[in-house]
């Protein structure tokens, strides 16, 4: 038994580092290739864009979104039976509930696109950009059953290299078709009199033709992958003896079931971003704002943080996602201890990092946007010094509800997702009618939101799975060992700027004194982990490179 659950901690380590790994390089590629779109589509262009892709979003999270978590919840849960013939059955039930609900939310879309944009949230140049994105939900609908099927058998490699290439394919043709579009959209602008705003609209629709790419070219991958496989799947099932094997029909409505409240929680987790932009725009139009101003500040909100505080997100998501099916099979076979250590051990990996990004993001909010977005306006900066806590309470609330359905208790993240969106409601048309903090409203109101996800889901996950947190060490360690990085980050970045921006100009002055602080932070915050005994050699072993890391720890006499 002891062999057992040490081969399952191992596989569980491994399998979310590699998700893990991939969903940061693809997250950092998107936050790349942004810099350059950012350049040539502008803050008008990244509204259009943004505003494309949140309705995308939420058709995505409708229709297909929640089809990998539940084809990877109910394969491994076939497979740890050995029920290989009903694990196939999942397969072809959910290519055929992808197959109609993907082309049906690309029709929706397509034909929806001017209301969408236009009625519901006065950005309707955002049309062109969101019927480029209309197909891409097809494609991912079937795309997200064979990552699904390959992450209930316990392999996220697929996944991961899937996700990196179709971000360096996306990466690669946005800029390109972004370019090419942009000054087709100046001539088009020309003959109707507005030659920057349709500039920027075509601009942001070659940005979204990217994602189109991307997605498919992800699709083509795993495609060959799964047929190279299906020789040793064939064996498999020839292999598997037992009867009573389940029917399509009761399939169809088992992975019907699961995909609903999986569904609904992961809806309603993330409307609060296109609900945010309804309220935002309305509100603000209906004050009297200038439009183009609206436009800016949107599209800085969404096109700059948005995608800074994105990028530490995805260890999060990637340890929820990785998380469900050992979770899954740990909890069908009734294994308390080793869900309890999975839980465990997700949350302190998932802190460890939320934290320094958090602190680090609100120390260089100026010199990062300065750096990656050419832009000084200290409204752009002080979104981020706002809302760069939100990194920990979404690092904690997106892998709260991953271990939540890992469990089996699908529907109190829905409950909580749903008491959080009210009253993240209720605070923003407070905030925007009664304070008139125009976007810090909206910034406001979405680290509140996700603060109240968390204390409700981490609440649900103690309760339900009897897991004890230590405080000491899963919150108060990385907080103060950030803290002290932060501290040293702010006080050298300023010490170098002042001494190279008599040298060199303001621009590179910044470049290098934020990137020297920022490595600078890195190695403070690894040995203040260990001042503060945060980190430990089984916690330090789940990183990438754990065991160099583990060497160079007690070479330096950090570990004993």
């Amino acid at each position: 038994m002891a062999s057992k659950r040490k081969n399952s901690d191992a596989s569980f380590l491994m399998q979310g580092s590699i998700l893990a790994i991939a969903s940061i390089v693809s997250r950092i590629v998107g936050l790349v290739y942004r810099i350059p779109l950012k350049d040539t589509i502008g803050k008008i262009g990244n509204d259009y864009y943004g505003t494309a892709y949140e309705i995308y979003n939420i058709i995505l999270l409708i229709s297909s979104y929640s089809i990998p978590l539940a084809v990877s919840k109910l394969v491994s849960a076939r497979m740890s039976k050995g029920h290989i013939k009903d694990a196939n059955k999942v397969l072809h039930g959910a290519l055929l509930f992808a197959f109609i609900s993907g082309l049906t939310a690309s029709l929706v879309v397509y034909f929806g696109a001017e209301f969408f944009t236009g009625t519901l949230l006065k950005t309707p140049l955002a049309a062109i950009a969101l019927k480029v994105l209309a197909p891409t939900l097809f494609i991912v609908a079937i795309l997200g059953v064979i990552r699904g099927f390959f992450q209930g058998l316990g392999t996220m490699i697929p996944s991961a290299i899937s996700q990196i290439g179709e971000q360096i394919v996306n990466a690669i043709v946005s800029i390109v078709a972004a370019k090419m579009l942009f000054s087709y959209g100046e001539k088009v602008g020309g003959v109707l009199g507005h030659p920057k705003k349709y500039a920027a609209a075509f601009g942001a629709a070659g940005g979204t033709l990217g994602t189109a790419t991307g997605a498919f070219f992800a699709l083509i991958f795993v495609g060959f992958i799964f047929i190279a496989f299906r020789k040793v799947f064939k064996r498999m099932l020839k292999k598997d003896k037992h009867r009573n094997s389940e029917g399509y029909g009761e399939i169809l409505s088992i992975l019907i079931l699961t995909i609903i409240p999986v569904l609904l929680s992961t809806t309603v987790y993330n409307i609060s971003s296109i609900i945010d932009q309804g309220i935002f725009k309305n509100i603000v139009n209906l004050q009297g704002y200038n439009k183009d101003v609206i436009s800016e500040y949107w599209g800085v909100f969404t096109g700059q943080y948005k995608v800074l505080v994105n990028v530490p997100l995805a260890i999060a998501s990637a340890m929820a996602t990785s998380t469900v099916p050992s979770l899954t099979a740990a909890f069908h076979s009734e294994d308390k201890g080793l869900v309890k250590k999975q839980i465990n051990m997700a949350n302190r990996f998932v802190m460890i990092i939320a934290f320094p990004c958090a602190v680090g993001l609100m120390v260089l909010a100026s010199p990062i946007m300065q750096l990656l977005f050419k832009d000084d306006e200290k409204s752009s900066a002080l979104m981020l010094i706002i809302g760069g806590c939100s990194v920990v309470f979404y690092s904690l609330s997106t892998l709260s509800n991953g271990i939540l359905q890992g469990i089996n208790k699908l529907a109190i993240p829905v409950k909580n997702a749903l008491v959080a969106l009210v009253l993240h409601v209720l605070l923003l048309v407070l905030l925007l009618f009664v304070f008139h903090l125009h976007i810090y409203a909206v910034v406001i109101a979405n680290a509140c939101y996700a603060l109240i996800m968390c204390v409700l889901n981490q609440s649900a996950v103690l309760n339900y799975s009897g897991v004890y947190i230590d405080v000491r060490r899963v919150v108060f360690a990385p907080l103060q060992a950030s803290a002290v990085m932060g501290i040293i980050v702010y006080l050298l970045y300023k010490l170098i700027d002042v001494i190279l921006v008599l040298a060199v100009s303001d621009r590179l002055a910044n470049a290098v004194a934020c990137l020297v602080s920022i490595l600078v932070g890195g190695i403070v915050y690894f040995f203040a982990l260990f001042f503060f005994r945060g980190i430990d050699e089984e916690t330090l072993l789940k990183f990438p490179g754990g065991s160099r890391l583990c060497d160079v720890a007690y070479r330096l006499h950090l570990l004993r």
